[in-house]
């Protein structure tokens, strides 16, 4: 039983990598190990496998069944759990902006614990974790909501003691055991991975594993109990079947030679639990904290220590430091942030799309290269018959006469291709052709001819002797058909098959073939000597009637999609587990640029290095296994990519979780689902597009607050220096710094609803902390012009130039700088004209005005007295127009250069 025996997989990673590539090369590994192990069992004789697995012919007693379930333990894989509540919700508060707030409120709670500041950083915190913790909880709940169970039983033989008669008894999946006989039929999931015993017309789908969107016939044997041709990859071992396929026809038994982690699928799904990758949100989220923190950390002691040296009051030199601190600190970022990405993940909801991971959103819009597979996304996932060829491969109907006719009446489960034969054929001519023939006897299909036939008799046609005429009909393999042909129907008319003329068909058959087509041929004989009963041997002296070409074909709206994908910057490159001709020939039709179709085989000859070379060159990847996908998603990345992948099966696990967004479908297997960032409740690159479109609105809103505030703070904290280093007494004090940051950030609550300009959503859009950095010192001290000038006109135009008149002086700031910050919004959301070319929503507009009235209000207000306000005079206002016209207007004109300097604006 050592091939049953549970596997530890080898540490094969090179010791100096970091954690997770470690952990992905040993999975890796592990992989690779247990298809080696399946691929040794695939070979061996069926009576061997029987003895390695200690099983018999019989079944297992229900003793055995269930000391193997205690040696073994349950027959269930790795998958990762949905986190406690509790465990979501503290997660939701882990943000480097956020430590800065609580520190921020913990230091201004022991000056004064009194102070309201403190209540005002911790409503932003609890709002900002709280907002985050719903929207995904709540999402996660959906996801959960999608899966759906096919089954939870299989169908296993087993004796109730040694010498009971065996009985076929239904068990829980995950009570399966090595050494089992599971019985199969159609619909059935594969509950392990099993080696055939028996097996009558078996064909299984095996899409979820490779890729492949036709089912594939499976058998015991290909010669008497001899095992197999040699394989290394199990998918494509012909006495194999895997864990997480299916039965699509036929019936089949099979021992049970792996269950849970040992299985092929199990091998995978250890890449599905633990620490996720870190995404391009959260590189750039870090940066762009760690920025501001840093910048923080350097302006605020050479404030305290300008404004302890100028006033000589350390203490309130302090105070004033901390409300600077809290000033530069984008307070509102971590709830901007959720608000965006929450309000984000509600829109795309109403577009059929579940977001599982609010990050992912953002990420979506910062996407320049999308993996998808082809089956379902580029393809509709169905099998339709393209073509019935002559074998001069013209068309011709009576090929699809013939075919049909083998389908309709053979009386064993129809596969996907007999059903698009017939869906080929109305319903008028079905009538008809079921009025000129009848049944008389079948050959069924077995996996080692690859074909079937129907024998009919012709209903009012009389042969020899007035007895019935009989028309055997085969369908099948083209090489097998063929090589039972001794005539072939050239243009209505029977030939004799020359050398010459089978080539000639043989390469039609190859140019469909290469074409990405499935084909099969059709060949007929006049059956001599009717009688009721036929044999294989009677599949003799046929004549070749022509081909049926199958394909999967392509989605209508698949080329448009693709086109609309492109014109938003965003590289389509399609990873499949089909074949390279299947593969092309549907890109091809879609408008990809095929290139060189890389196989899989070729990716194992890489190293990383020359992966990511021949990853950024490539568009298309066929027969690509779950391993060779999560390293092509690893090396894109490396190159410095977004990198999406979209894919609905088990052997797309791995890739969903490397890459920074996974997709996903809701009739995706669930550990698909569980891997995905998001689920799409349409499997179309429409809707797919659609997210891209709010993915980078979200962004660009999200860019828009960070990149307004920062340079906002940094004017306010430039101004501040100039001001302590020559007025002789506070510019504005703590409290007025504190609310004035308020209202400004009250109002920037709408930046979720705002619209971004249609030429910023056409590229992706990813962080840039250097950029911030430029924008926030580039732009930031316009403003600090305007406070300056909003001294001058305070200290002598009106005179508040001694502590006793510091009030209006402070007043006077306050409104300048709450309602320059407040316009200045327009200014900086748009690289257009604002107002003129480019208008604000409605939400931001509404906010706006508050924010302004409320600072024109404020000092006048019975709020005044304790904020140490002073009304101010009429006078006043005039001066506060022209300063903040001059104020647009040079903002516009820096903004202008900028562009032209740097290219960019947000």
């Amino acid at each position: 039983m050592t091939m049953l025996t549970p596997r530890t997989p080898q540490k094969l990673a090179p010791p100096g990598r970091g954690r997770r590539e470690r952990k992905a090369a040993e999975l890796e590994a592990a992989t690779r190990l247990a298809g080696e192990r399946l691929a040794a069992i695939s070979a061996r004789p069926a009576v061997r496998v029987l003895q390695d697995a200690d099983a018999c012919r019989s079944g297992l007693t229900q003793a055995e069944a269930a000391r193997r379930l205690e040696r073994h333990g349950p027959n269930v894989v790795a998958r990762e759990r949905a986190p406690l509540w509790t465990t979501q919700l503290a997660k939701a508060f882990c943000n480097p902006f956020i430590g800065v707030l609580v520190f921020l409120a913990a230091v201004m709670f022991w000056q004064d614990p009194a102070d309201p500041g403190v209540v005002i950083l911790s409503v932003m915190v609890a709002v900002s974790g709280l907002l985050r913790f719903w929207q995904e909880y709540r999402s996660g709940r959906a996801a959960d909501a999608l899966k759906e169970l096919v089954t939870t039983t299989c169908a296993v033989q087993r004796r109730a003691g040694g010498g009971s008669v065996p009985t076929t008894v239904e068990v829980p999946m995950d009570r399966v055991v090595p050494g089992d006989l599971v019985k199969l039929a159609a619909g059935d999931l594969i509950p392990a991975d099993l080696r055939l015993i028996t097996s009558k017309d078996l064909m299984v789908g095996q899409a979820a594993l490779s890729g492949e969107s036709l089912p594939v016939p499976k058998a015991d044997t290909r010669r008497e109990d001899l095992g197999q041709d040699a394989t290394t990859d199990p998918v494509e071992a012909d006495n194999l079947c895997l864990m997480g396929t299916s039965v699509t026809s036929g019936t089949a038994t099979g021992v049970v030679v792996a269950t849970g982690a040992d299985t092929y699928f199990g091998s995978m799904a250890g890449s599905l639990v633990g620490e996720r990758p870190q995404t391009s949100f959260d590189t750039g989220v870090r940066k762009v904290s760690f920025l501001l923190i840093r910048f923080m950390l350097v302006m605020v002691p050479v404030v305290f220590v300008v404004n302890g040296l100028t006033k000589g009051d350390w203490n309130e030199a302090f105070l004033f430091g901390v409300a600077v601190a809290v000033g530069l600190t984008p307070e509102m970022l971590p709830m901007v942030v959720s608000a965006n990405l929450a309000r984000g993940a509600v829109a795309m909801s109403r577009r059929k799309v579940v977001v599982k991971r609010l990050n992912a959103i953002q990420n979506l819009g910062a996407m320049d290269v999308l993996c998808t597979d082809k089956t379902g996304t580029l393809t509709e996932d169905r099998i339709v018959l393209d073509r019935y060829l002559d074998v001069h491969g013209a068309d011709d109907g009576e090929v699809l006469e013939y075919g049909y006719l083998n389908a309709h009446f053979q009386t064993g489960l129809r596969n996907l291709m007999d059903q698009a034969v017939i869906d080929r054929v109305n319903e008028a001519e079905e009538v008809v052709v079921d009025a000129r023939f009848s049944m008389v006897d079948e050959i069924p299909f077995d996996f080692a001819r690859r074909r079937m036939s129907v024998v009919l008799n012709r209903n009012g046609v009389a042969g020899k002797a007035g007895r019935p005429e009989h028309v055997l009909i085969t369908k099948g393999a083209v090489e097998e058909v063929l090589a039972l042909c001794t005539h072939m129907t050239d243009r209505g008319v029977e030939v004799g098959l020359t050398g010459e003329l089978r080539r000639r068909a043989t390469r039609i058959a190859e140019e469909n073939n290469r074409q990405g087509l499935r084909v099969l041929a059709v060949a007929t004989r006049t059956v001599a000597e009717p009688r009721d009963t036929y044999t294989v041997a009677d599949e003799e002296g046929l004549t070749l009637v022509g081909f049926l070409a199958f394909l999967d074909p392509p989605k209508a709206s698949a080329a448009a999609a693709l086109r609309g994908l492109a014109d938003k910057g965003i590289a389509v490159k399609v990873v499949t587990g089909d074949n390279e001709l299947v593969a092309a020939r549907v890109c091809a039709d879609v408008g990809i640029e095929v290139g060189h179709v890389v196989p899989g085989s070729e990716i194992d000859a890489l190293d990383d290095t020359a992966l990511r070379a021949l990853a950024a060159r490539t568009t298309v990847f066929a027969k690509a296994n779950p391993v060779q996908k999560a390293r092509i998603v690893r090396a894109l990345r490396a190159e410095g990519h977004t990198v999406g992948f979209l894919g609905d099966g088990i052997n797309d696990a791995a890739a969903l979780r490397e890459a920074d967004v996974g997709i996903s479908v809701d009739t995706a297997v669930d550990i698909a689902k569980e891997s995905a960032d998001i689920i799409l409740l349409e499997k179309d690159l429409t809707v797919l597009e659609q997210g891209v479109v709010q993915g980078r609105t979200t962004f660009g809103n999200t860019i828009k607050y960070i990149k307004m505030t920062a340079s906002s703070n940094f004017g306010n904290v430039f101004s501040v220096l100039v001001a302590s280093a020559f007025i002789p007494f506070q510019p504005m004090l703590a409290i007025m710094l504190l609310v004035q940051n308020l209202v400004y950030d009250i109002s920037q609550l709408a930046t979720p609803w705002d619209r971004m300009d249609e030429e910023y959503l056409r590229k992706p859009r990813d962080w840039d902390a250097k950029g911030i950095l430029r924008f926030m010192v580039g732009i930031g001290p316009i403003s600090s012009v305007f406070d300056i000038a909003t001294f001058l006109i305070m200290w002598h135009v009106f005179a508040a130039n001694t502590a006793a008149e510091q009030s209006l002086f402070q007043s006077g700031w306050f409104v300048e700088g709450l309602l320059s910050q407040t316009l200045v919004v327009h200014m900086i959301r748009t690289r257009r004209i604002p107002f003129v070319e480019s208008r604000a929503s409605w939400p931001v507009m509404a906010m706006t005005v508050l924010a302004v009235l409320t600072g024109l209000w404020l000092p006048f207000s019975p709020l005044a007295p304790a904020l140490g306000f002073t009304a101010l005079p009429a006078a006043y206002f005039p001066w506060l127009i022209g300063v903040l016209l001059a104020y647009c207007t040079l903002t516009q004109l820096v903004k202008t250069w900028y562009i032209r300097r740097f290219g960019t604006w947000l």
